[in-house]
């Protein structure tokens, strides 16, 4: 009598991820990966929950001494450090031909020099969040912004180098050329985005209102402030404060054109220790298919980076048009450091009242230094 030849020991695949206890990110996530356990029994998902402020240290000190897990979900804040590294995998070939529907602005968020280091399976940036009773049409324009701000409506305007990035390219700014070299002393974009900024701040600061994400809150989510900016991450607790009166808009476009605020993906990277590269790609490729996206961006909020995915909340649809609409996808390169170290300390305009294009040249000069 012939005997049915053993099972296959299923192949262990080991994942981080950093998603807090019983966040609305975990508590999707858990769920996914039990119906993982049921849809890909040749594989044994091994999970660890690191905390958010570990999760890249202790991914990079394991992998430099040879271990760490198969692999790890995180934003793609520092893909390109990792990538120069050897922290992260290429894995260009490996998923040749695998991300059909996928948004180009994912893909190219995971990538660095034509390479492909990532599965994407979110997208953020900064957009322009309302509360539709107190502000039944959001501004299209900077102009329509200021004379909002100006008419005594409290707009919690997050000012800060990530949070105002977008309205660089909205006057025709460009911060750097296409090899990297700063550049935004070259013509008047920067100067006229940065005079503008002052001229909202000061507005804010005139009628004490909140003038970054953290301090605007309260005000936002109270009913005291019309509208504020900041990133999609924040959705869920506006969500729960104003329900059906939330609206998001894109940031204002500008005389030159759409803001373009810096986009954020996050995605699942590989350890190039890992000799089951293969499973775990196929598991990631299993987290971030048509209907695991759906999971995450009902339970989580995530914003889809599949085009093939039935949107059915306004707001997701909201932010996916927004992002359509303009972003400079995060820059993976060494340089963008010059930006953070030499284009951040805004106060001198804002509070110290140096001139924009005083502040403009001498930050370009220091960062080509």
């Amino acid at each position: 009598m012939a005997t049915e030849p053993p099972a296959a020991e299923p192949i262990e695949v080991t994942f981080w991820h950093a998603y807090g206890t019983g966040s609305a990110e975990e508590v999707a996530l858990t769920a996914l990966l039990e119906q993982a356990a049921i849809d890909l029994p040749q594989y044994k998902i091994n999970v660890l929950q690191v905390p958010f402020n570990d999760v890249f240290n202790k991914y990079r000190t394991d992998v430099a001494a040879g271990g760490g897990p198969d692999m790890f979900i995180a934003p793609n804040d520092s893909l390109g450090d990792d990538a120069r590294a050897g922290l992260i995998a290429d894995i260009t070939d490996l998923a040749a031909g695998k991300l059909e529907g996928v948004n180009q602005l994912g893909i190219d968020g995971m990538s660095l020099d034509g390479k492909l280091y990532g599965i994407p399976e979110t997208l953020k940036a900064v957009v322009f969040w309302y509360n539709k009773d107190l502000l039944p049409t959001p501004p299209a324009t900077t102009d329509e912004l200021k004379a909002i701000m100006e008419d005594g409506k409290y707009v919690a305007f997050s000012y800060g180098c990530y949070h105002h990035y977008g309205f660089f390219s909205a006057f025709g700014g460009q911060i750097f050329d296409e090899n990297w070299k700063v550049i935004a002393d070259q013509g008047t974009g920067v100067i006229d985005a940065m005079t503008y900024l002052n001229d909202l701040y000061q507005i804010s600061k005139a009628n004490s209102w909140s003038k970054n994400d953290s301090e605007g809150l309260a005000p936002f989510q109270e009913g005291t402030a019309v509208a504020i900016t900041n990133g999609n991450w924040a959705m869920g607790d506006y969500k729960k404060a104003l329900g059906d009166k939330l609206g998001v808009a894109p940031l204002p476009a500008g005389p030159a054109g759409p803001a373009a605020p810096l986009l954020g993906v996050d995605g699942f990277y590989f350890n190039p220790n890992s000799t089951n590269k293969e499973a775990a790609l196929e598991v990631a490729l299993y987290l971030t298919n048509a209907a695991s996206q759906t999971v995450m961006m009902n339970e989580a909020g995530h914003v889809p980076v599949r085009t093939d995915v039935t949107i059915s909340d306004p707001l997701i649809q909201g932010l996916v048009d927004a992002f359509n609409t303009g972003a400079t996808i995060r820059p993976q390169v060494p340089e963008l450091g010059k930006y953070w170290s030499n284009f951040c300390g805004t106060d001198q305009v804002f509070e110290a009242g140096t001139p924009a294009a005083d502040w403009v040249k001498a930050a370009a000069e220091a960062a080509n230094k």
